[in-house]
């Protein structure tokens, strides 16, 4: 496959792939989440290859999520169909997880949205002193109930991870820290350094002993992979409906969604 969306790069045992969308804050759309899977795939295929490093191109951010320019309203994202929502996320979750080599993900500024549940998925998180998390789907008419939620409530607690979904509020690299949501907080210039010295620390273990240990904590959690099934079948449901269409025209028209004739909808029929 040839990347258009992301650049791929190997130097001895540690592929770093880069999301490369940076004048859309590295946003997604199905091509690159095609292409992440590919590259993931690829790295977690190769016995040279012992650590793999996600990050965003540029310094503004590691990745905000879905591309709304892909998405149409009262569909879902561009190629959506009874098949899925036209974005293959959750394979690409699902991908992450199931490469046998540890994941670091080098947060380097915004990881809103799908872009947080990114680096949830992954092994290791480093970020940026500039990061910054958070989600918005009920904001803005969508959800990720899969590795989103359940998976989000193992690493900061279940507490915590209502309130970043429920509240939909932004938080500081610092903060993310505190509860738990990265490994560790570094100045921007010392991120990808931090990382690489952390990739060859991995390095210097034994491979096949990182295989089973990953696998022996993704099936303590491996239940959630089928919740995220139905989870993206509701979201595709829907992404159908007129409250879905609220929060995205809202969106796009930078004014704030007003999802109070949903309260009532159904009392009124």
């Amino acid at each position: 496959m040839e990347y258009m969306d992301i650049l791929f790069d190997k130097h001895g045992g540690v592929v770093t792939i880069t999301i490369n969308r940076p004048e859309v804050l590295n946003a997604f759309r199905p091509r690159t989440v095609n292409e992440l899977i590919h590259a993931f795939e690829q790295a977690g295929d190769n016995p040279e290859v012992g650590v793999i490093i996600l990050t965003g191109a540029g310094d503004r951010a590691f990745c905000v999520g879905g591309d709304t320019k892909e998405w149409k309203s009262g569909v879902g994202y561009t190629g959506a169909s009874w098949v899925g929502i036209g974005l293959p996320i959750d394979r690409l979750h699902r991908t992450i997880r199931s490469v046998p080599q540890p994941v670091i993900a080098a947060v380097n500024g915004y990881a809103i949205g799908g872009g947080n549940v990114l680096q949830v998925v992954c092994d290791l998180a480093v970020a940026s002193k500039t990061a910054v998390f958070g989600q918005v789907g009920p904001r803005v008419g969508s959800f990720d109930a899969g590795f989103g939620t359940a998976y989000l409530a193992r690493l900061v607690g279940e507490r915590k991870a209502r309130e970043v979904w429920m509240l939909c509020r932004r938080y500081s690299a610092e903060e993310a820290l505190s509860m738990g949501l990265v490994n560790a907080v570094v100045e921007p210039e010392q991120l990808m350094p931090t990382v690489r010295q952390w990739a060859e620390e991995i390095l210097a273990l034994s491979p096949t002993a990182l295989k089973i240990t990953k696998a022996s904590f993704n099936a303590e959690t491996e239940h959630i992979s089928g919740l995220t099934q139905l989870a993206f079948g509701a979201l595709g449901l829907y992404y159908t409906t007129l409250e879905s269409k609220e929060g995205h025209q809202a969106f796009m028209e930078k004014r704030k969604s007003d999802f109070s004739l949903f309260r009532n909808l159904r009392q009124e029929e």
